[in-house]
């Protein structure tokens, strides 16, 4: 058994509270998810992710199959093991970064070829590899190789995408299906294997996306994501691919939506009914000195801020406004110091996960 899904409450909007029980942990939702593309995420170590109260985060299956390598991930035990990471994790297939090396790569119906970014070696993914190096890589959660469809494409462009989805998705769980037994905890854990979620593909066309879903919840997938966003469409256009295809979904079914968004996306989406999001938006930003604040995004090496005691968030209770000044936070930017990508990932992640917590406390179930 990979997952058991318990709703709890839904709300007049649709939002939702429930738990996913996974063989690492019991994940509450809606429930964010930050983004350990290679084995960690960004800048901050995973203690201190635990201290924010992530439950769950991402791996990346294209980027850590290239370096270190799936096959040196599973002799170390599975990624669980090889990052000192006991909690819930999701790997995503590889098909969006594939995707996005739109000048390094040939789509068949095979699969694709691709150079890596790396070194320029050719690899080759089929959906049966992707759930290999999953497997291997030993997640809670593993997603089914889709073809991610860019913007704008023309009608065309994403029938021919939902093709291939469709049919990679099918070989997908198939090949899950024969191969789950083999993740590298499965013993360990009671017997207990993987999930694996399908993608809901289409592009921004509703009647495509409304056959994705149908024909992926009569393939019976553990749970069902929605991909295909946040490739430079208009927020509007988001919102409406969501609200079209959520009501399609399993009631009794985790529904992700995958790489959202802003602070207040991720707010209204979980209200829409969404259960599981992840973004690398909250140490990304950081990076180059975007911090989420309750007063609104703060620029935090402008001038301005050059003297100001005050903290980063002045209503935020994480580690990093209780301890430190926006003065200090800009020094660092301004001096290139290290310790300003951890510090401003920490408040992000705090106000991202801090979110989730109430919108979760809004949907309790009344006592």
């Amino acid at each position: 058994m990979g997952l058991n899904f318990n709703l709890l409450h839904t709300a007049e909007t649709g939002g939702r509270r429930a738990q996913i029980a996974l063989p690492h942990q019991t994940v509450e939702t809606p429930v964010f998810m930050p983004v350990g593309t290679a084995g960690s995420v960004k800048a901050v170590a995973q203690n201190v992710v635990e201290e924010l109260g992530a439950q769950i985060i991402l791996g990346n299956t294209y980027h850590l199959y290239l370096r270190p390598g799936h096959e040196t991930i599973r002799r170390m035990g599975g990624l669980h093991k090889f990052i000192s990471w006991d909690r819930a994790m999701l790997t995503d297939s590889g098909g969006f970064q594939v995707f996005s090396l739109s000048e390094l790569r040939k789509v068949s119906d095979e699969g694709v070829r691709f150079r890596s970014h790396l070194d320029g070696s050719s690899h080759f993914f089929t959906p049966e590899h992707s759930i290999d190096v999953q497997i291997a890589l030993g997640a809670d959660i593993a997603m089914a190789f889709d073809e991610c469809t860019e913007y704008p494409a023309d009608r065309p462009r994403a029938e021919e995408s939902l093709r291939l989805t469709m049919a990679w998705a099918r070989r997908s769980l198939d090949h899950f299906r024969a191969r789950q037994h083999e993740v590298p905890w499965h013993e360990e854990l009671g017997g207990r294997t993987q999930s694996l979620f399908g993608i809901v593909q289409g592009g921004m066309y509703h009647d495509l996306r409304k056959e994705s879903a149908a024909r992926l919840v009569e393939m019976d997938f553990d749970g069902y994501a929605i991909g295909g966003l946040s490739v430079g469409e208009p927020r509007e256009l988001t919102l409406e691919m969501i609200a079209e295809v959520l009501p399609l979904l399993p009631k009794d079914k985790p529904r992700y939506v995958m790489g959202v968004g802003y602070p207040d996306e991720i707010e209204q989406y979980a209200k829409m009914g969404v259960d599981m999001m992840d973004c690398v938006l909250p140490t990304r930003a950081a990076r180059h000195g975007l911090l989420f604040t309750s007063e609104g995004r703060m620029t935090i090496k402008n001038k301005q801020f050059a003297e100001d005691q005050n903290p980063p968030d002045p209503n935020c209770d994480c580690m990093v406004c209780r301890r430190y000044t926006r003065a200090y936070l800009r020094h660092l930017m301004q001096a290139g110091e290290a310790l300003s990508a951890t510090l401003n990932s920490i408040h992000n992640l705090a106000y991202y996960l801090g979110i989730m917590r109430r919108v979760r406390a809004e949907m309790e179930p009344a006592a």
